[in-house]
């Protein structure tokens, strides 16, 4: 790992636990993570609403949800959609500031990472209460955020960014698209989420270049990243992926995005990985199977060809496509991310994703949790844009 990534442990005392979205009540894996992090049965959690459209109501699941795994968890009632309340009054309430400062762990909800940012660190200056909750976190405490509450993780964040493709194409405005976050994963980790669901490899890429990062964690819906210092853990549902652009490159001769040599590993339920090091230790029941290794002299891949990705940004694609990498013949595989522009047009701005093969690629396969999960790593990515014709494709004429 380069130096700079050294930061991504040094700063951080707490424990920050990034959920993809999406969380389900019955995901306790998640749940009971998050009270035994803050200390286990009696752990108390200030929770904020402040990104929800309806805040009272998705504090109090949050807080009957943390009390089914032994939590004291409260409603802070800062919240801008919250009626009836002076939301000034409350944010600069110094009995409401030392509860939170008490607390053992902060649980952001999802809704609009936005509210969060404009309301706890106004035109980039921390409020009192942001103040309580850093507190809580360099002390060894708890920073849980789900959604909403994943995405103002990093430094920086996605603020309103919903079409992959519009980023991918270079929209892409302070203020708009992107805002400060409030940093609780250290300065070198950029944070997404709802990842696979809706295919944000998309928008991840040209984020991570445009605000200079190397290292990104996008977290798949109803799952967890435990991040503590440097190290992660995949908890929940399915995983997340990590994007590492340390040795990419852009040819800016080209006018528009694209990268050259980028890296990407799909760290599943259960596996652990070392930022510092590098390291990936996949979960117990995969290091049970034999480690798939397309180098080795004995490799006997699985599936008996790939498969071309029309949409590379649907739910999933990307994943499927690094699996099929790894466990077929292929060399490569290719996918297309682009919108059909009018009848008729030959000009359209797309994009072609290539993964590849190289030696450093391998990863794990178990049917043991009852589905078809892989670990991958290091499957190598080429994006390079291309111009797209509608149609496609032409019906075969009649003899």
């Amino acid at each position: 790992m380069l130096m700079s990534v050294l930061a991504l442990g040094s700063a951080q005392a707490g424990t920050a636990i990034v959920i993809g979205g999406a969380l389900r009540h019955d995901n306790a894996a998640v749940w009971q993570r998050v009270v035994q992090e803050a200390g286990g049965a009696g752990a108390r959690v200030a929770v904020f609403a402040t990104a929800a459209g309806n805040p009272e109501r998705s504090a109090t699941q949050i807080i009957n949800t943390l009390g089914q795994h032994g939590a004291q968890a409260s409603f802070i009632p800062v919240a801008p959609r919250l009626p009836g309340v002076d939301l000034q009054a409350q944010l600069n309430d110094p009995a409401l500031i030392e509860q939170v400062r008490q607390s053992q762990a902060v649980f952001f909800s999802g809704g609009a990472q936005e509210l969060i940012v404009d309301t706890l660190q106004p035109g980039g200056q921390p409020t009192a209460m942001l103040q309580a909750i850093w507190a809580v976190f360099q002390r060894g405490g708890v920073v849980a955020g789900t959604s909403a509450g994943a995405a103002i993780m990093s430094r920086m964040m996605f603020r309103d960014a919903q079409d992959n493709l519009r980023i991918l194409q270079g929209q892409w405005r302070q203020g708009h698209e992107y805002d400060r976050g409030l940093g609780f994963v250290g300065p070198e980790l950029f944070i997404d989420q709802h990842f696979l669901k809706r295919g944000r490899i998309g928008r991840m890429l040209p984020a991570m270049q445009a605000l200079g990062y190397q290292i990104g964690l996008g977290v798949e819906e109803n799952s967890a990243a435990v991040i503590k210092g440097a190290q992660i853990e995949i908890i929940g549902a399915r995983g997340a992926l990590l994007v590492d652009l340390r040795e990419a490159r852009s040819d800016t001769k080209l006018g528009a995005f694209n990268l050259r040599g980028a890296r990407l590993s799909y760290l599943d339920q259960g596996d652990q990985h070392d930022l510092l090091s590098g390291q990936t230790t996949a979960a117990p029941h995969k290091r049970r199977e034999a480690r798939i290794d397309p180098s080795a002299s004995d490799y006997k891949p699985y599936l008996p060809h790939g498969h071309f990705f029309g949409d590379i940004l649907a739910e999933g694609a990307i994943v499927s496509a690094m699996a099929q990498l790894l466990d077929s013949p292929e060399r490569e595989l290719l996918g297309l991310a682009y919108e059909p522009g009018p009848r008729g047009s030959h000009n359209q701005l797309g994009f072609e994703f290539r993964l590849y093969k190289t030696p450093d690629l391998n990863g794990w396969f178990s049917g043991a949790l009852g589905s078809e999960d892989y670990t991958v790593l290091n499957a190598h990515l080429d994006v390079r844009p291309v111009r797209m014709a509608h149609p496609l494709y032409v019906p075969l004429p009649r003899r």
